[in-house]
């Protein structure tokens, strides 16, 4: 079957916002303190979309925002809240989102950082020795608030400032994974697509109702949408598709195709081609030779498929291209291989 042409997908924002977010929640990111978030928890920050307003929403203390939000400050000083991350990383940029936060955002804010490779002991995060990564920058109501950031170093914590007080909605924190794969064994098996160690989607020819970047996430999905759709296709014979770059070239031993919640919109049957690459855009633009990493299988609904004996080739791989027949959704893809550098 001829590659199919990438379908344009309208993005929005500069090109850092299309790296791993390190501070997801659903990632694994992580708010450890807040100095205060009486009106909206300091959990709703990293939270998946933009968050929602609902008119008529109150609680006992005042309006329910989706988003963290403190109270209006009458001593000096300001708020702040340590995020952290899911996964050590190199940070590219910032999204400062006050979506929803009209008369309540606050005017100003910044990001320091800090590598632990221990962060237990910490009693009070005033005695650490943060770096300022983003200095005193304004933010706008309503609004997604993007920064970059430049740097080479390693982080696993930040704390975001605001100034003086009042509501973000969400906060994004750009970057690339880095994972020490000196330490891990050329006999040990991991899931060489999972984003927690740098495995990131890359391309696809449809992602509809809902994100590629879901398949290579943490967990079983949580529900319908917590996985990759494509819209109901009727053409004879249609195959969606989405490609995904592996963290380190590897091996394949195993692979789990898992359509947890899809059961009426689960897609037939799926083949998987890999290859090796160091050109991303060579591979999304098909000028590669994919090879047959596993063969048409049938597939079924709210199922976790296991393939082992069906894997018919074990080379070294860059990338791999899941396709699906004719549509549907898939909630994760595993990939567990050996590194083989």
């Amino acid at each position: 079957m001829a590659f199919q042409k990438v379908t344009e997908i309208i993005k929005e924002g500069p090109s850092y916002a299309y790296l791993t977010d390190l501070a997801s929640a659903q990632l694994g990111g992580r708010v450890l303190y807040a100095t205060d978030d009486f009106f909206a928890e300091k959990e709703n920050l990293l939270k998946a979309g933009r968050g929602i307003f609902i008119t008529d929403k109150y609680t006992d203390r005042g309006k329910w925002m989706d988003g963290w939000e403190s109270r209006r400050k009458r001593t000096p000083g300001h708020d702040w809240a340590v995020i952290q991350l899911a996964t050590p990383g190199k940070i590219m940029g910032f999204d400062i989102d006050t979506n929803f936060f009209l008369g309540n955002h606050p005017p100003y804010a910044s990001v320091e950082a800090v590598y632990f490779n221990d962060a237990d002991p910490v009693k009070d995060w005033n005695d650490i020795e943060w770096k300022v990564i983003l200095a005193k920058s304004p933010l706008d109501a309503g609004s997604r608030n993007f920064y970059e950031c430049d740097g080479n170093e390693i982080y696993t914590h930040v704390r975001l400032h605001i100034y003086p007080d009042g509501g973000v909605a969400r906060f994004r924190v750009y970057g690339v994974v880095y994972k020490n794969w000196d330490i891990v064994s050329q006999d040990q098996a991991v899931d060489l697509a999972a984003a927690v160690h740098g495995g990131k989607a890359l391309a696809c020819n449809d992602m509809f109702f809902s994100d590629m970047g879901n398949l290579v996430m943490p967990n079983r999905g949580a529900n319908m949408g917590d996985g990759w759709e494509t819209k109901r296709n009727r053409t004879l014979g249609n195959r969606d598709w989405v490609i995904l770059k592996v963290a380190i070239p590897g091996t394949v031993e195993r692979i789990i195709v898992d359509t947890c919640h899809f059961k009426g919109n689960y897609p037939d049957s799926c083949s998987i081609e890999a290859c090796l690459s160091n050109d991303d855009q060579a591979v999304i633009d098909g000028k590669v030779q994919w090879q047959t990493l596993l063969p048409v299988q049938k597939l079924s609904a709210d199922t976790e498929h296991e393939y082992i004996k069906e894997i018919v080739e074990n080379k070294g791989y860059s990338h791999v291209r899941l396709n699906i027949f004719p549509d549907g959704g898939i909630s994760r893809l595993r990939i567990f291989g050996k590194k083989i550098v």
